[in-house]
């Protein structure tokens, strides 16, 4: 196994986010980064789902009812803790559209004196 390097050559840290060196990204505005984090936690929500709802709730151990109702807000917080942790890349990935939609747009604008 291979531990990737930095352009330094130092090994990369482990368990931290990494997020991509482009600094449109690193300065996006907060909101941008907020939305796109939520999109993303939502995404991973949906993904975690399906994983937890072959799990048995019934039996020694298992949570039974209660269980069962307050799982989607464990997968939620899940999916969540993830994407503060860096996710998965699609935040980035958002943020990084979002921002070139806005730049098209405020080219787009038409000046007032209709040029």
């Amino acid at each position: 196994m291979t531990i990737p390097l930095t352009n330094a050559g130092a090994p990369l840290p482990l368990g931290g986010p990494v997020r991509p060196a482009n600094a449109d990204i690193q300065n996006a505005p907060p909101e941008i980064r907020r939305v796109a984090e939520e999109f993303e936690s939502v995404f991973l929500a949906e993904m975690l789902a399906p994983m937890f709802e072959a799990l048995d709730t019934e039996g020694l151990g298992g949570g039974g009812q209660g269980e069962q109702m307050f799982r989607p807000m464990l997968v939620q917080q899940y999916a969540e803790s993830i994407s503060r942790a860096g996710g998965v890349g699609i935040a980035d990935s958002i943020v990084r559209e979002m921002l070139r939609m806005q730049a098209a747009v405020l080219v787009e604008e038409p000046t007032p004196d209709g040029a």
